[in-house]
């Protein structure tokens, strides 16, 4: 296993992508359609009243704290799996059409990335579930996985983005691992929230104070990729990267 990761996190465009489907992952999560609302979620994940989370009974509930937001966490990493699994199988069919299909996906990267920057007011329809019975641990993965489904429209602009890398590697595995990882930086808030609700607010509120330049610099980054998808400057950084990094990497037998 560790050496299929290896591997692949080394082939293709991976080498990049992954690092960007962190990044995006967490700038989606200090968005003001989900930022604002995670004691809600956290709420519905764990079965613990508003009142519990904000009066400090949460810190005497670490372990539920923090199983409710694993749980959460794998329910809409599932969500988004699927979909760049999907995504990278659809790439491996069209890969005889690459090129004409990087130019228009770089393009789709770029507006995206103009979009979650908040600069074209367009995109900025929240199509979010809002209302959610507050179920506890035993369903945790399905409310996760509802959320998932919820949230697509919200962090739309993101999610699509890196199913658009997912779509460049054309494999299905590529795919999922990318999606994956979106996923991780994604949930990882949500984890920390878990095990340290109050100071993650804390430190979370510093962030929601910045929130429009957090915003704006994650949309950067996206119109950064996809302009490097469309000068064609992105399969050189990739080349050289895998000459550097991988060859060095190799053990001599």
């Amino acid at each position: 296993m560790g050496d299929w990761f290896q591997e692949t996190a080394l082939s293709g465009s991976l080498i990049l992508a992954l690092p960007v489907a962190l990044i995006a992952g967490l700038v989606s999560f200090f968005s003001p359609c989900v930022l604002p609302v995670l004691p809600g979620y956290l709420s519905y994940a764990t079965g613990l009243s508003g009142a519990d989370l904000a009066n400090g009974v949460a810190g005497t509930r670490r372990g539920r704290m923090l199983l409710g937001s694993v749980l959460f966490v794998l329910g809409f990493a599932t969500v988004f799996v699927v979909l760049g699994t999907a995504s990278g199988a659809l790439g491996s069919r069209l890969v005889e059409w690459q090129d004409q299909l990087t130019v228009v996906l770089a393009v789709l990267m770029i507006v995206l990335g103009l979009a979650f920057a908040g600069w074209l007011p367009l995109f900025q329809r929240d199509w979010r579930v809002h209302q959610v019975p507050a179920v506890g641990l035993v369903a945790a993965p399905l409310l996760g996985f509802l959320f998932g489904l919820g949230w697509t429209p919200c962090v739309g602009p993101t999610l699509g983005a890196i199913n658009t890398l997912a779509f460049t590697e054309s494999t299905a595995g590529r795919g999922a691992l990318l999606s994956a990882v979106y996923a991780l930086g994604l949930g990882l808030p949500f984890i920390i929230a878990g095990l340290a609700y109050e100071k993650a607010l804390a430190a979370f509120a510093f962030v929601r104070r910045h929130q429009v330049w957090v915003m704006r610099a994650g949309g950067l980054m996206l119109v950064a990729v996809g302009v490097l998808l469309l000068t064609g400057w992105w399969d050189q950084a990739v080349t050289w990267l895998q000459i550097h990094l991988v060859s060095t990497s190799e053990t001599p037998v």
